[in-house]
């Protein structure tokens, strides 16, 4: 299985170039049989789940649970998380997505599950609400390939700390 993490902030511009690049990269995974795990939210998992569908790579989309109950999906991911359902798979998985260690915790076990991580990451440090630094070590340390993915252009913004407080996922949000 294939994960994706990456920065919470990627800009509107980044993310069609990172369609485009990642559409090219999954087709080869496509090929093998491997598939793609997603944790369900806005921005760069709504990104990879197409492009995963587009060069024909099954795809599995990870939603919360709480004491073994579909969790809420708040907005602004409830939009992306119904799109990112049209996938072959959801797995369920028990976090808090209110509480940034369960979101970490649930992030560290699904990278352990997977053969490699493609990491969208600039190379800057985790700073207390971007995860992605944080993961693409964790991953590292526990024998994961990360592929980093960085293409030319490519930028993220800065997220004011309210809007960032209380959000997670494997896929950047953190």
């Amino acid at each position: 299985m294939i994960a994706v993490v990456g920065h919470p902030d990627l800009t509107v511009p980044t993310l069609a170039l990172l369609e485009e690049e990642l559409r090219s990269r999954l087709a080869d995974r496509a090929r093998t049989g491997r598939a793609g795990l997603v944790r369900a939210g806005k921005g760069l998992p709504v990104v990879f789940g197409r492009a995963a569908r587009t060069a024909g790579l099954a795809l599995v989309t990870v939603l919360p649970t709480l004491s073994g109950v579909p969790a809420h999906v708040a907005e602004p991911d409830r939009k992306a998380a119904g799109e990112l359902l049209l996938s072959q798979m959801v797995r369920l998985v028990e976090y808090d997505p209110g509480d940034r260690a369960s979101c970490i915790s649930a992030d560290e076990a699904l990278v352990r599950s997977c053969a490699r991580v493609l990491a969208i990451w600039d190379g800057s440090p985790s700073n207390g609400r971007d995860a992605t630094a944080h993961l693409v070590a964790y991953a590292r340390s526990h024998g994961v390939d990360v592929e980093v993915l960085w293409p030319r252009g490519a930028e993220h913004r800065t997220v004011p700390s309210a809007e960032a407080r209380g959000v997670c996922g494997l896929t950047g949000r953190s």
